[in-house]
């Protein structure tokens, strides 16, 4: 369905995202690693109870939702795929990060799931995670690596992902239950985008 001009209304309970894909099919320069001493971890078959956790530390400000309710069988054939690659940005010994790709279509790689907790907003850390994410990608022989953001992201994301060479090819417009009124996530969560029931 194509959403007509002008203004549409949301129904109270829900929110509404634009939602921006990009792609690159070309593996770009990258850019210079900022200074910092973080690691790369990866976690071969993470927990459920793990992965949740640190979704949930990375994501919640930016109403990351779809995992947290996700049944578990669900999640752990995503996460625990031979095809999909969990890393965590570890600083000074404590998980700060987020990095989730996807190999199972044949030639590609999604960047599922990318972030860093708000510590690290800021510090250089994205783009280091970013550059390991892209180092990964293309090692792997795909054609085509992309990546989608949305309004509730960090207002910098879509510029981010364009810097790191991606460009956008699809604006989708996303409707779901507002995760902060049945508890999925704190109703605190994500301040900038205002809970109407």
């Amino acid at each position: 369905m194509i959403l007509p001009d002008g203004y549409s209304d949301v129904p109270s309970g829900k929110i509404a995202a634009v939602v921006t894909h990009l792609e690159m099919t070309a593996r770009p320069p990258l850019r210079d690693d900022p200074l910092g001493a973080w690691t790369l971890r990866r976690v071969e078959q993470p927990g459920l109870d793990w992965f949740r956790a640190l979704y949930a530390r990375v994501g919640e400000d930016w109403l990351w939702f779809s995992r947290l309710c996700m049944p578990d069988a669900e999640l752990a054939a995503i996460v625990q795929s031979p095809r999909v690659e969990i890393y965590a940005l570890v600083d000074d010994g404590r998980e700060e990060g987020l990095l989730e790709l996807d190999f199972r279509e044949a030639g590609q790689c999604e960047i599922v799931f990318f972030g860093v907790t708000a510590k690290l907003i800021g510090t250089g850390a994205g783009r280091w995670l970013m550059n390991r994410a892209l180092e990964r990608a293309w090692s792997q022989g795909v054609r085509r690596v992309w990546v989608h953001t949305c309004t509730f992201d960090h207002p910098a994301a879509l510029a981010f992902y364009q810097r790191s060479g991606f460009r956008a090819f699809c604006r989708q417009i996303e409707i779901a239950d507002d995760p902060r009124l049945d508890g999925t996530v704190p109703r605190t969560a994500a301040r900038h985008v205002p809970v109407i029931e």
